[in-house]
């Protein structure tokens, strides 16, 4: 996709993938709309990207991704200005090892790595169904490997795991964009998600030292971790492709839990019921 004068919207921008991602969509002369939970580092960065781009059309929002009430104002305030929303990257994510609840009292891994970008988008889907050929791009990981969607325990009240709440979470990425894909194929939106590799980012921060030490031996830099990101949203060979997974820029089958329709229905209508959304028409 032909990006000059799009615009387009990425979340976790200020740091790691998110950070890249956004330099490299400003170099090819995108409009970024950023939604960022500092806006004093939010600020300092669209400085950052105009020395390093010379692109001027960058505007920072305040989003706090743990609040369902910070991302709907943030989405008005967006739809007030914009009228177009080419390309909406769901970057942002947290791996919480510890049990903690978001603003809105869910558990903070699958409030801000599965609600947040499910309830972002919705908000924005209209705009982006006008916009088309739009493009949706969802950042998941390998982990959802390891993960079952349980939804008899969604929020690790019965029994947690830092690691299965995590896994989960990027299960429910991949569920959710399988299912958004269908919804959307006839409205010029592609949705599609990816695992960016072990990358050395924050995201790593909380796990015990050893870990960290285990995760370092196969990190690989930010920069380099972006690429799958900067790949779906720009290149013309994925135009036409939608509910895909991809690593390494390369489609790559899921697990056969993020495959299971079943799931991604049951998801979605419990997404729906925990972000207060009415249920979505399917054009």
């Amino acid at each position: 996709m032909e990006l000059k004068d799009k615009t387009c919207i990425i979340t976790g921008s200020t740091s790691g993938i998110g950070r890249e991602t956004a330099l490299a969509l400003a170099a090819e002369g995108a409009r970024l709309v950023l939604p960022v939970r500092n806006t004093e580092k939010g600020e300092s960065f669209k400085q950052e990207i105009l020395e390093k781009t010379g692109n001027e059309n960058i505007e920072i929002y305040p989003c706090r991704l743990d609040s369902f009430e910070s991302i709907r104002e943030f989405a008005g305030k967006f739809r007030e200005k914009y009228s177009h929303l080419h390309l909406l990257i769901n970057n942002a994510g947290i791996w919480e090892m510890k049990r903690k609840t978001s603003e809105d009292g869910i558990e903070m891994n699958f409030a801000v790595n599965h609600l947040a970008p499910f309830l972002l988008t919705n908000l924005l889907l209209d705009t982006m169904k006008k916009s088309s050929p739009a493009r949706i791009v969802n950042v998941s990981s390998e982990a959802h490997r390891q993960a079952k969607m349980r939804f008899d325990d969604l929020e690790g009240e019965k029994k947690w795991s830092g690691f299965r709440s995590y896994a989960q979470s990027k299960l429910a990425n991949i569920l959710f964009t399988r299912k958004l894909s269908e919804m959307v194929s006839q409205n010029g939106v592609t949705v599609n998600s990816l695992h960016p590799g072990v990358v050395s980012t924050r995201l790593f921060d909380k796990m015990p030292g050893f870990l960290r030490g285990v995760f370092r031996l196969f990190m690989i830099p930010p920069a380099k971790g972006a690429q799958t990101s900067i790949y779906l949203a720009t290149s013309p060979q994925v135009e036409k492709t939608s509910g895909e997974y991809f690593v390494k820029k390369k489609i790559k089958k899921p697990s056969a839990e993020a495959t299971n329709k079943e799931n991604a229905d049951k998801l979605w209508e419990v997404s729906l019921r925990y972000t207060g959304l009415e249920k979505m028409k399917t054009s």
